[in-house]
This record gives structure tokens, C-alpha cells and sequence, in this order.
């Protein structure tokens, strides 16, 4: 059966999610009211509505509630500022408890009944008595959620090594898996300064192109084998797999030669792994 979808962004950017319209009828930018795990919130559609195979749904689509009103993008704002109020407050209390906590975030749902307060830590935090002062000082239902390194800057996102805002923060809905062998793939430097995101850990980004490099490395040779060239059998010392040019190395005697060939004018046993 199909189903009606459309995606709904919270932010003037960043990614998007999905939502059934739930019969309204929607148009592109309209600020509209969704049904979250945590509560309503306010966001903005970003998509025509189209159609979806329900097998192909993971789970059941939550609702767009209902078109927002001006009293609900004013509450939005309000809820903004409360949060930077929210965020400092539990910083100063947590540092009355003298708890080992970083806060990264306080987030309100619209009708200001819960707010979600992210925090990182390097071990297990009692915070109840934090959760206590915080209920007793604004009166909702409070929940810290403890995160780690990768969520924290998908939450406050920043510029990546290439330049471009984290992707984490920008579309991904989720991480992305990366490998060491993904970077030895595309043959960058293992250093994990040039393969590590704002997080420490692995770019989410190494995974992108990583079946085309799969692909590449399965028409070139190894590096170190022996193959055979125009001008006689050498050593493999590099690939240019986008180039698919391959360095061999010819030693005769004390001297060392380097040459680059096409993949093409080379013969060398396929590499099917």
C-alpha cells in the first residue's frame, strides 16, 4: 500500500525528517507543528508530498499535527532563550555538586512540558540530585541523557577538515560505519589527524566512496607484486587508482629506475579480493 510522506526540517538548515501529512495539505517552507518522541515541536517542510511503499517504511511515520500559528513560532523563540537559560543554570549546579560533566545542550519541546539536557562525561554520573534542584527550579519534566564525543558534535556541529560544515550536524540521520581499510582504500595517510572528524573519531565521509575505491583496487595491481611491463617485469610502488596509472620500479644493479603506466599496458594477476 502506498503511503503519503514528507520531509520536515527544524533548522534553516540541516537535515530532514520524515513525516506522514497526515490529510493536510502542505506546501513547501510552511512552519507546521510534528509529533516527536519527546513532544510537539515546530518545523518547516522541505518537500513536495510523495508516495512510499509501506513495506518499505522501517517503522510507522509519525504526524504533522497541524499547520503553526504565530503564537507557536513566537513560543519557539521564546523557548530558544529559555534554553540558553536552562543550559546555564545546570552548568552552575553542576558545578555547586561538584559533578565531572560537560554540558553540550538543553532542548525544550514546544509546549515547554520536558526538556532533554545532553551532557558528556568519561564515567558514570549521579545526577539525581541535579535532576531534583533542576525540577524544583522550572517546573517540567526533566531528562539528562549522557552522549558521546560523535553526538556531541552532531549537536553543535562546526567545519570539517574539507571546509564544509560536519555532516553529522548538516544531513546524516544516522553515523556513518568507517574503517581503518576504507582510508587504506583510498590510500590516505593513516595519521589520525587526517582521517579523524571534530569528534576523534573516523570521518563519517571515508564510507562514501568507498565501493568505487573497492571497485578500482580490483583492477590494479598490488603494491610490491611483480608485473610485467613494456620494458621488462618491475615492482609495483604506487597506484593512481583515479587515474588508474600505476609507479613500477626497475633496479638493475646499483641503480633504480621509476616508471608509470597506463593499467592497461601492464600484466599482473587480477586482484578479485
Amino acid at each position: 500500500m502506498q503511503i503519503a510522506k514528507v520531509e520536515i526540517r527544524y533548522d534553516d538548515e540541516g537535515k530532514t525528517y520524515t513525516f506522514s501529512p497526515n490529510g493536510l495539505d502542505l506546501k513547501l517552507n510552511d512552519a507546521v507543528v510534528v509529533d516527536t518522541v519527546r513532544g510537539s515541536e515546530l518545523g518547516y517542510v522541505s518537500s513536495e508530498i510523495t508516495y512510499i511503499d509501506e513495506n518499505e517504511l522501517k517503522d510507522k511515520l509519525k504526524n504533522v499535527l497541524r499547520l503553526a500559528t504565530e503564537k507557536d513560532i513566537a513560543q519557539k523563540k521564546e523557548n530558544l532563550e529559555k534554553q540558553k537559560e536552562i543550559k546555564a543554570k545546570t552548568e552552575f549546579l553542576a558545578d555547586k555538586l561538584k559533578l565531572d560533566m560537560k554540558i553540550v545542550s538543553a532542548e525544550l519541546n514546544l509546549e515547554r512540558s520536558k526538556v532533554i539536557i545532553n551532557f558528556t562525561s568519561d564515567d558514570r554520573v549521579d545526577f539525581r540530585e541535579l535532576v531534583k534542584e533542576l525540577a524544583n527550579c522550572f517546573k517540567i519534566r526533566i531528562e539528562l541523557r549522557q552522549i558521546g564525543s560523535r553526538n556531541e558534535t552532531q549537536l553543535l556541529g562546526g567545519i570539517g577538515p574539507c571546509g564544509r560544515q560536519v555532516c553529522c550536524n548538516l544531513f546524516l540521520k544516522d553515523f556513518e560505519h568507517s574503517t581503518i581499510k576504507m582510508a587504506k582504500n583510498q590510500g590516505l595517510s593513516l595519521n589520525p589527524a587526517n582521517i579523524s572528524g571534530l569528534c576523534g573519531r573516523l570521518m563519517c565521509c571515508l564510507s562514501y566512496e568507498n565501493d568505487g575505491y573497492v571497485e578500482l583496487l580490483k583492477q590494479m595491481p598490488k603494491v610490491n607484486s611483480i608485473v610485467e611491463t613494456p620494458d621488462g617485469k618491475g615492482q609495483v610502488v604506487y597506484n593512481n587508482l583515479l587515474k588508474k596509472k600505476v609507479q613500477v620500479k626497475f633496479v638493475k644493479g646499483d641503480t633504480t629506475e621509476l616508471k608509470e603506466y597506463e593499467v592497461g599496458q601492464i600484466k599482473f594477476e587480477k586482484n578479485d579480493k
